[in-house]
């Protein structure tokens, strides 16, 4: 490698810069994991081969699974020395994190997802980018890829501006600094001086921890090189459920950082209310006998209406099973996230999972 010199973000102290780059530094990869057993072994596999010219552990969070994640976990990590194990009793994200990193030995770590694959080159460049850039985190595409036809339509609408509202870590754009990436590769410095990912967040911890790497003057960068493979949820329960608690911790991520509020993150709240209400109003009004109340049902219809025509134009050129999901599809997304975002309960909550 070059020899090259790292730029210190403002706002953070110069103990975080890079010495001169004389050989490639080497790379912790972390990975909390919880009934990954279908995806586990491609993924490690696929981290294993990535030929970066430096050295690279990989470490393996165990949440309690259910299936046989624990069993392949093991075989990987005897297979290859490479690899080592760590339990996260909890199975929530963040406290898998942060025990991986805690176990972690090198200067970089990348963060991958047990159901994550990483394209070919993906750590090289990301160091390079860290290098160059003086980012405090870099990352790029989550590229996500269905096989069924549900799944293809889930993905279509993580990489649409219509599903998922036009962040550039889902559909791409030009290489810069950024609000948030998928998964990310860090400095260590920067992770240890922010005290980590938040275990108060049991989702949202990315967009949380991003949003303090900036706060304290570090840079997070995008770049579209970086895509990383992601395969959706497979089944419309399965949808509702991430998508409900992705609400209600974006709520929780805007409660106590109001400055990270995004359009496109009320977006979501507001088309729920404003259907939920026109149909009281359109019920009320049959009860009531009141015609103008009937004016209620507008907005159940407009938006079904619009769902409906937006998926036509976006979906044009998916295989007719995901075509025909897709309006459902990108209904369930928005509306799950709004009701969440409106309705779940409070983090703290005893009762609130």
């Amino acid at each position: 490698m070059t020899e090259t010199y790292a730029p210190v973000p403002d706002g953070l102290p110069d103990e975080i810069a890079v010495a001169p780059q004389r050989a490639w530094p080497a790379v912790s990869v972390v990975m909390p994991v919880l009934n990954e057993a279908p995806h586990l072994a491609a993924s490690v596999t696929q981290i294993l081969s990535q030929q970066y010219p430096g050295e690279v552990e990989l470490v393996i969070a165990l949440g309690p699974s259910r299936d046989d994640t624990d069993r392949i976990a093991r075989e990987l990590a005897a297979a290859d020395p490479r690899v080592k194990l760590v339990r996260n009793p909890s199975g929530r994200t963040p406290c898998g994190l942060n025990t991986a990193v805690r176990a972690s030995s090198h200067g970089i770590v990348a963060r991958v997802d047990g159901h994550g694959i990483l394209l070919p080159g993906y750590l090289e460049r990301a160091v390079s980018l860290l290098g160059s850039t003086g980012a405090a985190n870099v990352g790029g595409l989550m590229m996500a890829v269905g096989v069924t036809g549900f799944e293809q339509a889930v993905a279509r609408a993580y990489s649409s501006r219509i599903g998922l509202g036009g962040g550039s870590f889902h559909v791409g754009g030009a290489e810069g600094p950024a609000d948030s990436v998928y998964l990310g590769v860090f400095r260590r410095e920067v992770l240890d001086l922010l005290g980590g990912f938040d275990e108060h967040y049991h989702r949202a911890q990315d967009w949380e921890l991003n949003h303090r790497i900036r706060q304290a003057g570090g840079v997070v960068w995008f770049s579209p090189e970086l895509a990383v493979t992601y395969r959706p949820r497979s089944s419309w329960t399965e949808l509702v459920r991430q998508f409900f608690h992705t609400g209600r911790w974006r709520r929780e991520v805007i409660r106590q950082h109001p400055d990270s509020v995004r359009a496109r993150y009320l977006a979501p709240p507001a088309a729920t209310a404003a259907i939920l209400a026109g149909t009281v109003a359109g019920v009320a009004g049959a009860v009531a006998d009141a015609p103008a109340l009937h004016l209620g049902w507008l907005a159940p219809l407009g938006y079904g209406a619009g769902a409906v025509v937006a998926a036509l134009a976006e979906g044009r050129d998916l295989p007719w099973r995901a075509r025909a999901w897709f309006p459902a599809v990108l209904a369930t997304i928005h509306l799950s996230w709004g009701s969440g975002f409106l309705f779940g309960r409070r983090p703290g909550d005893p009762s609130a999972r």
